[in-house]
């Protein structure tokens, strides 16, 4: 992607923010989605990813994938909205569904608690997990996206995957 220079007008970086606003939009708010957990949160994720490509620095060099930077930016947005309404509803407050409570509505509410898990987690882990199990990167794509190892990649994803099942664990009431 190119941005306006001084010598640019400011329309012609709108009209290519605006096409890429067209071919990717589906992909950030897809994205966002699988991480916040709901159409509201994904559509603010949606403006706030494509007004931060608008704002862009002049003096910053081209974006080389748009597509693995719109949807890393849709994953570390929805992440920072989860992370505020976490601070809304600790984890701990939260009661462990009922044995008589529908599957439906516990389903929901262990998926909000994942999330919870995922964003309580340093940015960099979050990132990954965000992108290994709400988007279904490999490991190895994961590495070439943030420029990391994939030993690096696989320790935090297994490190995150015990967080995550002593999240079930202590959701379903079991005891370890």
């Amino acid at each position: 992607m190119q941005v306006a220079t001084a010598e640019e007008p400011v329309s012609s970086l709108q009209e290519e923010v605006g096409k890429l606003f067209q071919a990717h939009h589906a992909l950030v708010l897809r994205t966002a989605w699988r991480v916040a957990g709901n159409a509201t949160d994904a559509e603010d994720v949606l403006q706030t990813v494509f007004l931060r490509l608008l704002r862009r620095d002049a003096s910053l060099p081209p974006l080389d994938n748009i597509e693995a930077y719109l949807q890393r930016a849709a994953v570390n947005t929805a992440l920072d909205i989860v992370r505020a309404r976490r601070d809304h509803a600790p984890l701990e407050t939260i009661p462990a569904r009922e044995a008589s409570e529908p599957a439906s509505t516990g389903g929901q509410e262990l998926h909000q608690n994942l999330r919870r898990v995922v964003a309580d987690l340093s940015p960099p882990a979050a990132e990954i997990l965000a992108l290994r199990f709400f988007e279904g990167y490999s490991n190895s794509e994961i590495a070439r996206m943030l420029g990391i190892s994939a030993v690096r990649v696989a320790v935090v994803v297994h490190r995150g995957r015990g967080k995550l099942q002593r999240e079930i664990r202590r959701y379903q009431g079991v005891r370890r």
